[in-house]
């Protein structure tokens, strides 16, 4: 048997142990989102204690990590400004005389998976289907008839844990193609203290994204450390509900096999297991290094835009 025959049955072998389509119905369109409820929504907000709030999206601008290539920085197109105003630009509005009044508007150009963004269950395919069998067709230039991003807006309101790897492996970031296993995975919590419930949304840091701030390179697309395929069947029985990290691919790059994502081909289009990308996590570090609580009420909704492929989104922990 050739390593790529060994390769093909081991996926398949995830695929088929991970599977849910299915499992809530042949209508459902959320997949592992289907594990957060009232009462992990109750759970979650009994984790607040102090009051803290803690941003975990990187600014949407164009000092972002895109490179041009594929992906596009956002670009903020200001249509009014308050130097029209001053310049008396403005002293006739739409609206009749301005009489004093002033105003800015501005427009912005946003690929939907430019910077801290979730997936939708609509972006990745194998072999012709994506979650829950449907037929890739179903997503066209008019957006994705099924399993857009719009479906899941009410869900990401859940108990998030961060598992802190960087930190408890004694570096500032991991190092590009390592691939963070189950075991590690289990042992970082562990040693936080903090247990894996379903329903949960896991924030996994390598310190990725805090090592190459600012000098981006080929953080977009290029050799990142992440997780390793062999996750898929501990995430799939802890029932996890979603998974986010500091990285641009959350999986370790270069692919674990070549020519295809293969833990994005289990989980996303299989399991149906949200995944986010690109998320800033070196503020939530320190804090949790800081009070010793790697557990708290997690806020991350997408933007409920119709038949997206992935959203941006204003994430928060709440302490």
């Amino acid at each position: 048997m050739t390593d790529t025959d060994e390769e093909t049955r081991l996926l398949r072998d995830y695929i088929e142990r991970c599977r849910n389509w299915g499992r809530w119905g042949e209508d459902d369109e959320i997949g592992t989102l289907n594990f957060v409820g009232p009462e992990q929504v109750r759970a979650a907000a009994e984790l607040v204690r102090r009051g803290e709030v803690i941003p975990v999206s990187l600014p949407y601008d164009r000092r972002g990590c895109q490179d041009g290539g594929f992906r596009q920085n956002p670009q903020l197109l200001v249509k009014a400004s308050g130097s029209d105003h001053l310049s008396g630009a403005q002293e006739q509005t739409p609206w009749g005389p301005a009489r004093g009044f002033g105003f800015s508007d501005d427009v912005v150009i946003l690929p939907t998976q430019s910077g801290t963004q979730w997936d939708s269950l609509s972006h990745i395919f194998f072999e012709g289907k994506m979650y829950n069998g449907r037929s890739a067709d179903l997503v066209t230039s008019a957006g994705a008839a099924h399993n857009g991003i719009e479906k899941t807006v009410s869900r990401f309101v859940m108990r998030g844990v961060l598992l802190d790897i960087a930190r408890w492996a004694g570096v500032d970031s991991l190092e590009p193609g390592y691939a963070i296993s189950a075991d590690e995975l289990e042992r970082v919590a562990a040693s936080q203290g903090v247990e894996i419930r379903r329903g949960d949304a896991l924030l996994v840091r390598t310190g990725f994204l805090g090592a190459r701030r600012g000098r981006w390179g080929d953080y977009a697309g290029g050799p990142s450390p992440g997780l390793s395929l062999h996750t898929a069947p501990w995430l799939y029985e802890r029932e996890v509900a979603a998974v986010a990290s500091d990285t641009w691919g959350v999986e370790v790059r270069p692919n674990e096999i070549d020519h295809v994502q293969p833990l994005h081909s289990v989980a996303l289009v299989h399991m149906g297991l949200a995944l986010g990308e690109i998320f800033d996590l070196e503020a939530l570090s320190a804090h949790c290094a800081d009070d010793g609580v790697y557990e708290f009420m997690f806020v991350a909704a997408p933007l409920p835009l119709t038949g997206a492929s992935g959203s941006p989104l204003s994430g928060l922990v709440i302490k």
